[in-house]
């Protein structure tokens, strides 16, 4: 499976972007996905994550209320809805598939991965 993940830019801290993530073939749709990013410096971090039929969500303490995940199995992709953002969240962000339909917060659970994409939050 090859994703592409697409959708980041600059933005001004407060605004908003609405990353992509598209998957090569319909297996996408039997397992959960996540989001993770990676700032300069910093270890890559669990961000959110979705079952593989959307029914369920979940989201890192320090994204909930402005991040929203979702998917669209007739595309294979899947869309992470940012709102509100900070400069610390300046990051790669990345989408990966999970090894089961439930994702996990842990990137050890995660079998592919695509390139990611750059998120700049100016203040």
């Amino acid at each position: 499976v090859q994703l592409q993940a697409s959708g980041g830019g600059l933005v001004q801290a407060g605004g908003s972007l609405r990353l992509s993530c598209t998957a090569s073939r319909r297996t996408f749709s039997n397992n959960g996905v996540g989001w993770f990013r990676q700032a300069p410096g910093k270890e890559r971090e669990f961000v959110a994550a979705i079952t593989w039929n959307g029914g369920n969500t979940y989201y890192a303490d320090s994204v909930k209320g402005r991040f929203t995940i979702s998917r669209d199995n007739g595309k294979n992709t899947v869309y992470l809805q940012m709102n509100s953002l900070k400069p610390d969240e300046a990051a790669v962000y990345y989408c990966a598939v999970a090894l089961r339909a439930v994702p996990s917060i842990h990137e050890t659970e995660y079998r592919y991965w695509g390139q990611g994409t750059l998120v700049t939050v100016s203040s």
